[in-house]
């Protein structure tokens, strides 16, 4: 499948991680989405109702984060992926990255994360 729609960086805070310390408060996390599916049907009729809307892929993603408490970033990158794909019957595949954006640790890291992705 060569059809891809790309969403970067959404921002998101969410309580995941297991230090106390990101138990308990939300963190700033970021979040990239790739949804496999066809869309040239959309793309020659210029109609949203032929493609996935990614307003509500943003929606699922943001519910999913902020409405949970998570130990791993796995288990959120998971839940998000198993989400969307439930969604919409032609999605054929979701990628999920996500990363802490201030993770806890001594080093000097820009960012910490997980990608998975999930098929039909």
């Amino acid at each position: 499948m060569s059809d891809v729609i790309e969403l970067r960086e959404l921002r998101v805070s969410a309580v995941v991680g297991v230090l106390s310390e990101e138990r308990d408060r939300a963190q700033p996390l970021a979040f990239d989405i790739d949804i496999a599916r066809p869309f040239e049907e959309a793309s020659i009729n210029d109609d949203l109702a032929e493609t996935t809307n990614y307003a509500e892929v943003l929606r699922i993603a943001t519910k999913v984060a902020s409405e949970g408490a998570f130990l791993l970033l796995e288990t959120l990158a998971y839940r998000v992926a198993r989400e969307i794909l439930a969604y919409d019957e032609w999605i054929s595949s979701v990628t999920v990255a996500v990363r802490k954006l201030h993770p806890p640790v001594a080093e000097d890291v820009a960012t910490v994360g997980v990608r998975c992705t999930v098929t039909r």
